[in-house]
């Protein structure tokens, strides 16, 4: 896949039969919105055949959000937990799939940890971050391993254009203090970009009373990042290039009343790659690859209280797209290997590699749009898996458009659930799903709306046991334990328009996530949540208005927890005293809502941020 595309969206799958106002202004659609992750290679807008959301580099900008946490949050099919504060560990769903059912990339860079199997959304900068790609849905055929919920692809800022530079400084609730800085552009052959942020918060308290690590204090946070591209056009037709992105979160978070207790997770990638086109129909992507997750903290004076787990990925890709007419063969051959090494926890420590080959085909012809792929994935831990999928979509109308697609995916056990003393079980089997969807879509120019049902069946989901079903000499308290079924079902929709100077969008998503064993919901996961909002622009003046909201959740997988429902108004403002210069205004969860993403951990009441930004996006 190449990662180096422009790319501007919509969220596509908005709603036939919604009409509510809305809470994100990218949803007007734009002739040259081009995607990359759903075929890993760009595509215009009208041939993607997966459902998926955009969120632009103007979108981040406007919405003055300060985390990728907070940013992810008003996304269409998504659901966070956090707990605590923006320092503090966080999870992401998407369509009721747990954080390790879902894939993140940055740059084409796979991230995560092999022990948690999670993204460490927390450490990343949302300063680093050019644009977003979330593509719901499995993408195992393309991605492999854990690709069931679906995939968010990040992208830095890269060169193009005239050199140009954006700078930001802000401040505001919690003694919260921002300031980042991107440099990009294109001189002659060479491409480059390099940008950097800090942020210094003094927070809150992570925990409430009730929770067994309580303590009243502040837990605050430092988050620094920098990332960097480079490109040279060696000749037409052949480019090769380099980038990096390195990130530092060191948080506080509560352990009990007698310890400042601290977090230092540092998320560093790099990549090198080489484009070349072979022929006027043959193109070719070559990449290498490196990304470290490193995990440590200190919860007490004594040794026992110090953990530090590490996690290096390193990859090599080779990706042909050989082009036939308007179709496209694309042939992928790759390799994966995980290497943990966990001073705390010398059992965690160890190895594993994967060696994939795949091949998907895209075809058009005339109203008709139709994907297949398949994939084999050889795991030196886990064995062979083959994943395939199928997509067909067809256009009842230049505006209106109906899709359908079956596919296969599947998800690797983490080094916890495997190794973890008195939790793993090396027994463990990967997780296997089978997805059916089926959506319309409408898009005039001016309105966006859609419709997607979708039912992912789990066989041998991963959960947390109450009671472990063996080793229950050596696993008390419960363990990691393959269950019979889970499903991931649901209707996803939401609309989009322009009327005069307003935006108006919405969306709503009815799941049912749970576990089919026991009948019980999924953890954290809601049955309804939704997202409505408007934006209005006069001049150099706008001013937005967002409302979020979630039906009630249980924080454990035998449902006795409740979190309750919640719903957050945030309020934002931009003026643009000139081309260059604006000024910022965010007040988050103005009705000042108490509620939990995670039970008895604290989340932030009314908030107010303000800044000053120099530069076009």
């Amino acid at each position: 896949m190449n990662p180096h595309v422009s790319t501007r969206s919509t969220p596509a799958a908005l709603a036939l039969a919604f009409a509510v106002p809305w809470a994100n202004a990218q949803s007007i659609a734009e002739a040259s919105t081009v995607i990359v992750t759903a075929a890993r290679a760009a595509q215009g807008a009208g041939d993607v055949l997966a459902d998926y959301t955009l969120i632009s580099a103007d979108d981040i900008a406007r919405s003055n959000r300060q985390s990728v946490i907070d940013l992810l949050q008003a996304q269409r099919g998504i659901e966070v937990a956090r707990n605590g504060g923006p320092g503090t560990n966080a999870s992401v769903y998407i369509r009721g799939a747990d954080s390790k059912q879902n894939v993140v990339l940055v740059d084409g860079v796979r991230i995560g940890s092999s022990t948690s199997g999670a993204a460490n959304w927390s450490a990343l900068s949302l300063a680093n971050i050019d644009h977003i790609e979330i593509i719901y849905g499995p993408l195992s055929t393309m991605y492999g391993a854990d690709a069931i919920g679906g995939v968010v692809q990040i992208f830095t800022k890269r060169g193009k254009g005239a050199p140009g530079v954006v700078a930001f400084a802000g401040g505001g609730s919690d003694a919260t203090g921002t300031v980042n800085a991107a440099v990009s552009g294109k001189a002659g052959r060479l491409a480059y970009a390099a940008s950097a942020g800090r942020e210094r918060s003094a927070g809150f308290s992570a925990t409430k009373p009730g929770n067994f690590s309580y303590h009243p204090d502040n837990d605050g946070y430092t988050r620094a990042g920098a990332s960097g591209q480079l490109g040279f056009d060696v000749a037409p037709g052949h480019a090769v290039g380099a980038l990096f992105l390195r990130s530092r979160l060191e948080a506080q978070y509560d352990s009990g009343a007698t310890y400042d207790a601290r977090a230092i997770q540092t998320l560093e990638n790099t990549a090198v790659y080489a484009n070349d086109r072979i022929s006027a129909q043959w193109s070719s992507h070559f990449q290498l690859t490196r990304a470290a997750d490193k995990s440590g903290s200190d919860s007490g004076a004594a040794q026992s209280g110090k953990s530090q787990i590490n996690t290096v990925q390193t990859g090599a890709s080779w990706q042909n797209d050989i082009a036939f007419g308007s179709d496209t063969l694309q042939l992928l051959v790759e390799r994966r290997v995980e290497k943990v090494v966990a001073s705390s926890t010398p059992v965690l420590s160890g190895e594993r590699s994967t060696n994939s080959a795949a091949a998907s085909f895209q075809l058009k012809r005339g109203a008709y749009l139709v994907s297949a792929s398949a994939r084999h994935d050889h795991s030196s831990q886990y064995g062979s898996k083959a994943t395939g999928a199928l997509a067909l979509g067809y256009r009842i109308s230049d505006a209106l458009r109906f899709g359908a697609s079956a596919g296969t995916s599947f998800r690797a056990p983490t080094f916890n659930e495997l190794y973890f003393p008195g939790f793993g079980v090396p027994a463990n089997k990967p997780e296997y799903a089978r997805n059916a969807e089926a959506g319309i879509h409408f898009d005039n120019g001016g309105t966006q709306l859609s419709a997607v049902h979708f039912s992912n069946q789990v066989g041998d989901l991963l959960v947390t046991a109450a009671v472990c079903p063996v080793e229950a000499a050596t696993h008390p308290f419960g363990c990691a334990y393959n269950i019979d079924k889970g499903v991931l079902s649901g209707t996803s929709v939401a609309a989009a328009t322009q009327l005069n100077s307003f935006a108006l969008s919405a969306s709503f998503d009815w799941q049912d996530p749970r576990d089919d064993t026991t009948g019980k919901v999924l953890a954290r996961r809601a049955r309804q949540h939704a997202r409505a909002g408007v934006e209005y622009g006069a001049g150099p003046f706008k001013v937005g208005l967002e409302v979020i909201a979630s039906g009630k959740r249980f924080d454990d997988v035998r449902n006795r927890n409740v979190l309750a429902g919640y719903g957050l108004l945030n309020l934002n403002a931009r003026y643009a005293f000139d081309r260059d210069w604006s000024a910022l205004l965010r007040f988050d969860n103005v009705n000042n809502k108490h509620y939990e993403l995670a039970r008895t951990y604290a989340t932030a009441g009314i908030k107010v941020f303000a800044g000053l930004r120099y530069g076009m996006q």
